[in-house]
């Protein structure tokens, strides 16, 4: 690990960058829909720090979509010291989280979150400080071209940072999204890191830009994928298809996502930790797909551990 004297980034210099990516990434979204734009609302959060919550509704292929900065400090709950085993009080969270919800069952789900953690040293306590996020794709029907073109614009993120970087940080994602209840990844995965620290290898610049990296590679990647697929036909049995594979990206969120558990618990936004959620979604009860359809095929190809970059 090298020394703290050698770390020059400071939590002020990586929220402004992650307030101009919410930027570029709401402007580039606008432009793609051409219909909708975003609505923003700025809030404070009691105890330290506050946001800006961009959110798009009924747009022209973007039903609902929410593109939220943060950057919040004070006191950590007992709960979250334990979860995240630390002994300091004080601490600094910045990120840019966005989930896009489109209105047509071919165009997928999108999640991407970066963020940035920090605790000051406190008597004798050593400081702590980590970067984490991820970018995850989540199609109602999964399209095996898609998936590949997703997969190989992650790994090339990746492999400017660390050659191995992809192939750890995808693994991550494939257990970290996981709905353990239905025995069903939340789709098909992507990347996910958390904790990432300073080596002598990788410091803190390079970190940090491979965590703008991350983010500034949503919206070239998923302006792509909506363009594919945006103009294709589907009928009403798609579109229900669409809403029951939505309560499953909602039960992934409300059971097991560690963002909304960070956001409840520290006393964010409400509106801005929810934000997440589909506009409309449905539970059939004990529903099973026809042998032989999308559908079953999409979800057998809900699995961990699929290989989409030869």
């Amino acid at each position: 690990m090298i020394s703290e004297e050698k770390a020059t980034i400071t939590k002020e210099q990586i929220a402004e960058a992650y307030r101009q990516i919410q930027n570029e990434i709401c402007a580039g979204l606008e432009a793609l829909d051409g219909q909708s734009v975003f609505v923003e609302e700025q809030w404070q959060r009691d105890g330290g720090g506050g946001g800006k919550s961009r959110v798009m509704q009924n747009g022209a292929i973007i039903e609902k979509g929410g593109v939220n900065f943060s950057a919040v400090y004070g006191q950590l709950p007992d709960t979250m010291r334990n979860a995240l085993k630390v002994e300091q009080n004080d601490f600094f969270a910045t990120g840019v989280s966005i989930v896009i919800h489109p209105n047509h069952p071919l165009v997928p789900i999108i999640h991407m979150n970066i963020r940035y953690f920090e605790m000051e040293p406190v008597a004798g306590k050593p400081a702590v400080k980590w970067f984490g996020g991820g970018i995850d794709l989540t199609p109602h029907y999964v399209i095996e071209d898609d998936a590949r073109f997703f997969h190989g614009e992650l790994k090339k993120v990746c492999d400017d940072f660390s050659t191995d970087a992809y192939h750890r940080f995808k693994i991550w994602a494939d257990d970290y999204f996981y709905i353990k209840h239905r025995h069903e990844t939340r789709g098909i995965g992507g990347i996910f890191f958390d904790r990432l620290t300073a080596t002598d290898e990788h410091p803190w610049e390079d970190i940090f830009t491979f965590s703008k990296a991350v983010g500034r590679s949503f919206l070239p990647t998923y302006t792509k994928l909506v363009n594919r697929n945006r103009d294709k036909p589907f009928t009403e049995a798609q579109q229900e298809w669409q809403y029951q594979r939505r309560s499953r990206y909602a039960e992934f969120n409300l059971v097991y996502d560690a963002g909304t558990k960070f956001g409840l618990e520290t006393n964010g936004r409400i509106e801005s930790i929810l934000m997440s959620l589909p506009p409309q979604a449905r539970w059939l009860y004990n529903y099973q797909p026809e042998a032989g359809s999308e559908e079953e095929k999409t979800l057998n190809l809900l699995k961990k551990g699929i290989n989409w970059v030869e």
